[in-house]
């Protein structure tokens, strides 16, 4: 009976050891370029330790299969089952040397992790042998060799445990089964927590290399593959030649004039971004909502600007951050932010401030665990970045985070020592459900969202305090900030989740540094929250050129259009018409237009949605 259990614990410690053999050689490997960038040995080092939640979990999805192999010998004594487990074993060592091998190969040229688009590269080697020179063709087959060699024989000959004889005793294997079978599964999630460990589990350097050293091959591989399973064969978001679809995209951004309203009484003004979790347009009574949701919201617009033509391009946190930092609106099928093979190559405003002596950060009282976002926030390079683990351990916490009053109050006394100017961004985390703030839920209305708008309540009230103590602050008067949702929800009104309105968002600039005659303004330019980069780049007389998904709102010419995409299709929208469809089924949700434009307005939302998906493919 012990030998059952003692196998499954030395193969699982085998695969740690092995993940972090493989790891060696690669820095060994790069030795120069760890060398190069100055690296101190002990961050070097910090590969093994912040590897390892994920190598866990990656080695107990491995584990599935020699734990069915031993339950079934905790019943009975086939031995042909040692085999089948070595040699199942085997092929996966092979398969991980070929990965570790692969990515040596590629990291210096392409500085990521080996994706999807290798099994294509697979199907044709001679190309493979052809791009590489041949002498480093030949030293990976070596490194390939060696790690498989070295790693079966070490599994095999130290961490394998032959099952010779069966227990025969039920209780025994009833344990095995009921206790390890949800061990696994808690592993494979990376613990009993809310969200699933990912790739960002692993990310602690500002250098890429070591990012990517700690993150764990195989599940950054399957990642990749299940993010893009159902474009490996066709891309499904085709509706006419590429070409015209690139043609009719330029089209729909050509700006007759190059130029800007300026808005703001300085050109480098202190920026903080609040991003607001959730938050639809019904919230806000300027923007149609119901009164009463959000009083300090409206007190604010007094002194800034309200857009009131803002969409959101998707529906999750994370494609809202690729929209309001990069200016990449949302796709279908995933998100961009999982993938750092893809975001790696996004442009970053943040990066561009920094370079313009900005000190930036971000704060999040959540885990930015979700959606990759900690590995997104890292590329983007932020000077610093503060989670929910590195808040106060006193600040009270809900289910998903601390609460919104002591995350802001955190990060206006954390401005009080930052040197200017700087450009700082906190995301909410209270209006998302389970609604746990803790604050009386005054509006007893709302039906199936009384919880939604209560939490809204809650949030637009730490907004007042927020601001009442910023504006004590000596930084205050040369300060822009933005207030934006990360994408919609669902309100009191229950919109269709592909209409017009679900997806309508705030945003408002406010401060003290916005030139008095445009104070209490709205500002009716449509657009979306990956417009944000460009406009406000335009501000600060600085080139946006790289946000190609951008466009600037404060130019009077500015086409006008907004677009949002779904899971499998997505809508378009123009002052006078709108549509929205599912691709699968070609069926049209909505289609709200006149008939003589009708089939101009949906070729060119056709056109934008499938220039989008192929960029993100390119990537």
């Amino acid at each position: 009976m012990k030998k059952i259990l003692v196998s499954l614990v030395r193969q699982f410690v085998f695969w740690i050891l092995f993940f972090d053999f493989s790891r060696l050689v690669f820095l060994l490997y790069y030795l120069k370029i760890i060398n190069a960038e100055n690296i101190p040995f002990t961050e070097v080092t910090g590969v093994f330790w912040h590897s390892l939640r994920l190598d866990a979990g990656t080695a107990c999805y491995l584990l599935v299969i020699p734990f069915l192999i031993l339950l079934v010998q905790s019943f009975y004594n086939f031995r042909w089952l040692n085999v089948i487990n070595k040699i199942y074993s085997g092929l996966m060592i092979f398969f991980y040397s070929l990965t570790a091998a692969g990515e040596m190969g590629i990291y210096s040229e392409w500085k990521t992790k080996l994706t999807y688009k290798v099994l294509k590269y697979f199907m044709h080697p001679s190309e493979i042998y052809n791009s590489a020179g041949t002498s480093t063709f030949f030293i990976l087959l070596v490194i390939l060799i060696f790690l498989f060699l070295a790693g079966f024989f070490a599994y095999t000959k130290l961490f394998y445990t032959e099952i010779h004889e069966s227990p025969r005793k039920w209780w025994f294997s009833l344990v095995f089964m009921v206790v390890m079978f949800p061990v696994l599964f808690i592993g494979m999630r990376g613990g009993v927590q809310q969200i699933p460990i990912n790739q960002s589990q692993s990310f602690y350097s500002r250098h890429t290399i070591l990012n990517m050293a700690s993150v764990n091959n195989f599940f950054n591989l399957y990642i990749s593959v299940f993010e893009n399973l159902a474009n490996f064969n066709k891309d499904p978001y085709v509706f006419m030649k590429p070409e015209e679809a690139r043609r009719l995209v330029a089209d729909i951004y050509r700006t007759r004039k190059d130029t800007t309203i300026n808005i703001l009484k300085n050109r480098r003004p202190n920026i903080v971004i609040l991003i607001m979790e959730s938050w639809s347009a019904d919230l806000i009574e300027d923007l149609g909502g119901e009164p009463g949701i959000t009083p300090e919201f409206k007190e604010l617009e007094k002194n800034g600007i309200l857009f009131d033509q803002i969409y959101a391009t998707g529906s999750r946190s994370e494609q809202g951050m690729a929209s309001i930092f990069s200016g990449f609106p949302a796709h279908q099928v995933s998100s961009i932010t999982v993938q750092p093979d893809k975001y790696m190559k996004l442009p970053s405003m943040v990066k561009i401030l920094k370079k313009e002596g900005y000190h930036t950060s971000f704060y999040f009282g959540g885990q930015l665990i979700y959606g990759n976002m900690r590995g997104y926030m890292m590329f983007n390079e932020f000077d610093r970045i503060t989670e929910g683990e590195n808040f106060p351990s006193a600040f009270p916490r809900g289910k998903l985070g601390i609460h919104d009053q002591y995350t802001l109050n955190y990060q206006l006394q954390q401005l009080n020592k930052e040197p200017v100017p700087f450009f700082s961004s906190l995301f909410t985390v209270s209006t998302h459900s389970p609604w746990d703030q803790p604050y009386p839920k005054p509006l007893k209305w709302g039906d199936n969202e009384h919880e939604y708008i209560n939490a809204a309540y809650y949030t637009d009230h730490c907004l007042g305090e927020y601001f009442r103590k910023a504006k004590q602050e000596p930084w205050f008067d040369n300060t822009l900030f933005i207030i934006v949702a990360d994408h919609s929800h669902n309100s009191y009104r229950n919109w269709h989740p592909l209409s017009q309105e679900y997806h309508r968002i705030p945003m408002l600039f406010y401060g003290n540094v916005i030139k008095d005659q445009y104070k209490g303004k709205k500002w009716s330019k449509m657009g979306n929250h990956n417009d944000i980069p460009a406009t406000l780049l335009a501000q600060l007389h600085l080139s946006a050129k790289s946000f190609q998904w951008s466009k600037n709102l404060f130019n009077p010419y500015t086409p006008d259009f907004a677009y949002i995409a779904s899971d499998d299709g997505g809508g378009w929208i123009r002052p006078d018409a709108f549509f929205s469809f599912d691709v699968p089924t070609n069926y049209f949700h909505f289609c709200k237009m006149n008939t003589s434009i009708q089939d101009s307005i949906i070729r060119e939302g056709k056109a934008y949605m499938q220039a989008v998906f192929s960029q993100y493919l390119e990537y």
